[in-house]
């Protein structure tokens, strides 16, 4: 079900600085930015520029310096650690490098765990389980152990887990690195699909260029700020 528009951001980031040592610069350096249902947008960057962190600080993970993170008008400032998890369990969809898939759950459970957390009951919880398990070409695994698996098959899981309960932020830190090629555009076509199909936004981490391009626009993450792309 496609959510309505809205003129309000879906998140909002107002002079986002972070610094993790007072002899160095800050990482994040008084960002701003705006993302409206819809709008999808890649980060590109060299490694250790701050790609990562931000991340966790529009996700609720860290805690910026100074600045804002709003998530629906929400300031998470205000929350505690309890009101960030809440926040971040119905609203967010992570997509994390180092995955965290369980190895001891099945595929199906693996993906269907948000829908747990959020005590969407049966059949809904099966029904868009294994929507998304199709979606993402792993329905044939449903019943393997993710520790079974390969890193290609383990990292759709951790995508369709992000997706499964069509969050209104979807963050994914390099969500391909581990696919082949084919693989890699399935999977890119499918999480802008579902940003845009959930009136979502999304930002894609990303070192890829073909992969940014799937994006609606590109920015660079260099010396604290956020730069406009330009080939």
């Amino acid at each position: 079900m496609r959510r309505t528009a809205s003129a309000d951001p879906v998140v909002r980031l107002e002079g986002l600085s972070k610094r993790f040592s007072k002899d160095r610069p800050a990482l994040l350096d008084g960002l701003d930015l705006e993302l409206r249902q819809g709008e999808y947008l890649a980060v590109m960057g060299e490694s250790g520029v701050g790609k990562s962190t931000l991340l966790n600080l529009l996700a609720g993970l860290d805690r910026p310096d100074s600045g804002r993170v709003l998530l629906e008008g929400v300031d998470l400032a205000t929350l505690d650690d309890d009101g960030i998890t809440l926040l971040r369990r119905r609203a967010v969809g992570f997509v994390f490098q180092a995955f965290h898939v369980l190895p001891y759950l099945s595929v199906e459970q693996n993906v269907a765990l948000p829908l747990d957390l959020l005590a969407v009951g049966e059949p809904e919880r099966t029904r868009r389980t294994h929507e998304m398990l199709e979606a993402l070409g792993i329905a044939p695994l449903a019943r393997r152990y993710a520790r079974e698996l390969s890193g290609g098959e383990v990292q759709r899981i951790a995508i369709a887990r992000a997706l499964v309960h069509r969050p209104r932020l979807l963050l994914a830190d390099e969500p391909t690195g581990n696919l082949d090629p084919r693989s890699a555009a399935q999977t890119l076509a499918q999480l802008r699909t579902q940003v845009k199909a959930n009136a979502a936004a999304g930002i894609l981490i990303t070192h890829s260029r073909a992969a940014a391009d799937t994006a609606d626009r590109i920015v660079v993450l260099d010396a604290g700020a956020l730069k406009p792309f330009s080939a």
